[in-house]
């Protein structure tokens, strides 16, 4: 393995260069350069500007949230990239969180602020966004920050060798997929020469061997503001964000694009598949899988709406043909389809998950047929309908109800041809028949259209022509748009003190928990959770596992209606509810508009109170936990973090909480049976405690009432009580367990801390944990180990703690090349040994506490994360005045009290450390 490096003596020629690129790209605006954006339209609310220098401008204002979004989009992605630049837009996305002159540390200034960002590349854009709290002044960091790494980044020779380990590392992992390295392969097979056949991570010669200077040629010609998109969401004053979007982006002079600087259209098209097409990917795992491509048109096309119903039709659980085809006969355990929404024309995709016991070919031979099937008889009006429902409630509920969401949604239109293509969308989604997805099925779903499993010669080849789009601008000047917007929401600042003012609290006949906060919010959108707590440590021993498994049945069915009929009210109701759970807690999550959300939470009441417990769903449900289990023992990720929790655990097996083995886990599930489930439920479930939280734009009183007609008299047959936390502390020492053929490693370490968030040292813990795997890439480990070193890809700590006892845990992880274990391992104590030997500085605390504090803040703006927390409130006696307490107490932390209390809490010498890999000397996996 070689990679080109240019080590330290070529980083000031490097650097000089770099300063001489950027200087050209940057300038200074000519004196009285217009910076005015000039507005194009408005749709649904959503109003576009261009700047002079050819940036385009959405600004997304949605005054019910207490944060800010800014998305940063190039339209550059590997679809753009020659040859021996595979993987460069991904690579440069992660170059760009080097910094500039300006802003030297991104990543560090990012968490300071209480930041959540990323970056994403796909096949058609790159972008970078962060969420932060609404203020002017995060917003204009944000805008001045965005626009000076659009022209003036300054990475060198040394950062590219340090972030392409890194990189690779991350296509290590993907390596370890075996969906993902069949979706690369069958993309690959599927296309000849289009760039949509290439992974977006690139082909690791070139990650590893790209010259910096072909780096930075790419970068000059992309990153500039007439190729390039700012979209604003969230809580801001549009005067205010156009101001700031013309003085940072607007000063930025358009490129010259006569020259070297030029960008070609890409004109590179599939020729007609002429012939089925085969792939085969061997490789270690114990799932197999059957997946399926044919060409389609581009996202903006007009058969591309029926097509994203084709794909429901195709692919839905439990309703779609493979479903019932493959996992209701017991061949798969998991099956689905989609369609990729692309510039140009892409793909749409089939798959089925196979337990390694089936015979795959008769599988393959049902999979063929199913689609062939559906291409040759159509579909009935039921499955066009279902479909159409289940979309429309995705856009309505997923993207146009949550405006961060939407800012995201929009950027990948744009990449698709134009951001108003997803108004579009919809509405032709809502238009789109039964005869319109027959007639795509029939175009599309052909097998010499098809790539799979194998290549048969044919002399009558059934060949389909892709159209291209003939005029995007012509047909989007046709359609007729809406300028209204939706329902705003009010201005709410979501801190403690305000959240503790606006609560409404109530109490049902069983003594069931309410806390409602009403808030006008946009769409008239309402989320919720609520909990139930169940039994003890004596009533629940011996019931994990039909705990875990009952909660999983009640989605899939009540007395009333059964799995699919549940999906379908929910597409009636274009709202989501979901409910997870285990053996002593089940969560209800809901998220739904005003004028549903009676029908929601009665309908939740349906499927808490009153599951079918259907034999074949049950049975549909175990396989695919038992699939799910056997894949895991062969991954490094599962595997580690299974062990971590058996040798951090001293529970006997009876008990509800015991950490059981994969193997162990397996042969309970295989072992249960529906009766158990029945039992548990009839035993253990009701609301004698639990708690509802509901956020949003309701009538308290109205959801009072009904909350006691659905629950007030529903009591368990045993009552709650809370089990205490773990207290075991293990002394410390290494496993190493061996997963053969993974490319990717994992470590998972962990000591016990006893100490609960009540205690008095609790707020500095916090924050020492913070500093050393927290924040933004900014934290002592991922310094040290992703940007300085390059060892990992994901590297970080967690601090979990009791809120009744002092019990709790440190742990912290990385994902790594197994070679680079030993540099791992020494540079993981090293670092924690400097925490304990050195402390922390004054600098870092105050960075580290003000990311701390920005980041609640932006958990609290967000309806969903806030419900929780009130939640947790609940079941522990407090109200949200113990968050700004808790606040506080970080904002008066000095950095004495921290470095005292890490060392009396931090144990690195305690630390049981778990590595999972692809190594000689570890535990075998079986093989």
């Amino acid at each position: 393995m070689t990679r080109t490096s240019l080590g330290r003596w070529a980083a000031p020629a490097l650097l000089l260069l770099a300063a001489l690129i950027t200087a050209c790209a940057m300038g200074e605006p000519r004196p009285g350069t217009d910076t005015t954006a000039e507005h194009v339209r408005t749709v649904e609310g959503i109003e576009e500007y261009r700047l002079p220098n050819g940036m385009q401008v959405l600004l997304v204002p949605d005054q019910s949230r207490s944060s800010i979004m800014v998305n940063t989009t190039y339209f550059v992605g590997s679809r753009h990239e020659g040859y021996g630049e595979t993987g460069m837009a991904h690579l440069l996305e992660h170059m760009l969180f080097y910094g500039t002159e300006k802003h030297p540390d991104i990543r560090n200034e990012i968490s300071e602020k209480g930041g959540r960002a990323n970056g994403t590349t796909w096949f058609d854009r790159t972008n970078y966004f962060q969420t932060f709290p609404a203020s002017r002044e995060n917003l204009e960091w944000a805008l001045s920050m965005e626009a000076d790494r659009m022209v003036n980044a300054t990475f060198d020779g040394e950062d590219l060798a340090s972030e392409m380990s890194v990189v690779r590392n991350e296509f290590e992992i993907g390596e370890n997929n075996p969906f993902r390295v069949l979706m690369q392969r069958t993309l690959a097979a599927a296309h000849e020469w289009h760039g949509y056949g290439r992974s977006t991570i690139g082909a690791r010669s070139d990650i590893e061997n790209v010259p910096i200077e072909r780096l930075w040629d790419f970068y000059r010609r992309y990153y500039q503001p007439d190729n390039a998109m700012v979209v604003v969401s969230g809580n801001f004053e549009r005067e205010q964000a156009l101001a700031l979007i013309e003085d940072s982006f607007g000063r930025i002079p358009a490129p010259d694009r006569a020259e070297e600087l030029r960008i070609w259209d890409t004109y590179t098209r599939e020729p007609t598949q002429d012939g089925e097409r085969t792939v085969t990917v061997r490789r270690s795992g114990d799932s197999q899988y059957l997946m399926a491509s044919y060409h389609v048109p581009a996202g903006a096309h007009p058969d591309f709406a029926a097509l994203d119903l084709l794909a429901h039709v195709i692919g839905n659980q439990p309703s779609g043909r493979l479903h019932k085809a493959l996992v209701e006969s017991e061949l798969a355990t998991s099956v689905g389809a989609f369609a990729f929404s692309l510039r140009e024309p892409g793909v749409l995709l089939a798959f089925a998950e196979v337990p390694s016991d089936q015979d795959l070919d008769e599988v393959e031979r049902i999979f063929r047929e199913t689609l062939d099937d559906l291409a040759r008889d159509g579909i009935d009006q039921e499955e066009a309908t279902r479909a159409r429902s289940s979309r429309l409630r995705a856009l309505e509920t997923g993207t146009l109800n949550d405006s961060e969401r939407l800012g995201i949604s929009l950027t990948e239109w744009s990449a698709s041809g134009d951001w108003r293509l997803l108004f579009l969308h919809r509405d032709r989604l809502g238009k789109t028949t039964k005869d319109d997805v027959e007639a795509v099925a029939e175009k599309y779903l052909r097998r010499d259209n098809r790539t799979i499993g194998r290549f048969i010669p044919d002399s009558s080849p059934k060949r389909s022509e892709i159209p291209e789009i003939e005029d995007l601008n012509a047909m989007l000047a046709a359609h007729e748009f809406s300028e209204e917007g939706r329902v705003a929401g009010e201005a709410f600042e979501a801190t403690p003190e305000n959240v503790h003012a606006r609560l409404v609290h109530a109490e049902l006949s069983n003594g069931m928990r309410v806390s409602m906060l009403p808030k006008q919010t946009r769409g008239d959108r309402v989320v919720g959770t609520l909990v139930l707590r169940m039994g003890d440590e004596d009533s629940l021993r011996g019931q994990r596992v039909a705990g875990n498994m009952t909660a999983a049945m009640l989605m899939r069915g009540t007395r009333e209606r059964d799995r699919q009929g549940i999906s379908d009210r929910l597409d009636e109701l274009q709202s989501s509810l979901s409910v997870s759970g285990g053996v002593n807690r089940a969560v209800t999550s809901i998220d739904t508009q005003q004028d549903k959300l009676t029908d929601v939470l009665g309908l939740g009441a349906e499927i808490l109170k009153q599951p079918a417990f259907d034999e074949s769903e049950f049975r549909e449900l175990r396989r695919s936990r038992i699939n799910a289990l056997r894949d895991a023992m062969t991954q490094p990720q599962q595997r580690a973090f299974n062990v971590l929790g058996q040798a951090m655990g001293s529970r006997d097996s009876d008990h509800p909480q015991y950490a059981a083995s994969l193997e162990e886990e397996l042969a309970a599930v295989e072992a249960l049976d529906l009766a158990a489930l029945k039992q548990f439920h009839n035993r253990f479930y009701g609301a004698g405690d639990a708690s509802l939280v509901l956020i949003g734009s309701f009538d308290p009183d109205a959801v009072l009432a009904q909350m006691e007609s659905l629950f007030g008299d529903w009591e368990a047959d045993v009552a709650y009580r809370r089990i205490p936390e773990e207290k075991h502390d293990p002394e410390g020492k290494t496993i190493v367990i061996r997963t053969p053929d993974r490319a990717n490693a994992v470590l998972g370490a962990a000591h016990r801390v006893m100490l609960s968030d009540e205690h008095d040292d609790y707020p500095a813990v916090a924050m020492a944990n913070h500093l050393i795997g927290g924040g933004f890439l900014s934290s002592r480990l991922a310094e040290r180990i992703r940007n300085q070193e390059g060892i990992s890809y994901g590297v970080g700590s967690n601090l979990s703690v009791s809120s009744h006892e002092d019990a709790g845990q440190f742990l912290t992880f990385a994902f790594y090349a197994p070679e680079n274990r030993e540099r791992l391992l020494a540079a993981l104590r090293e670092e924690l040994h400097k925490v304990i030997e050195e402390g922390f500085t004054e600098e870092e605390l105050e960075a580290g506490r003000r990311g701390w504090l920005q980041n609640r803040e932006v958990s609290r703006g967000n309806d969903r994360e806030l419900a929780g927390t009130i939640n947790n409130n609940l079941a522990v006696g407090r109200d949200m005045l113990r968050e700004a307490a808790l606040d506080q107490a970080i904002r008066e932390l000095d950095v004495d009290t921290l470095n005292q209390a890490a060392r009396r809490h931090l144990k690195p010498e305690r630390l049981t450390i778990v590595i999972a890999g692809d190594f000689d000397d570890g535990e075998s996996m079986g093989d």
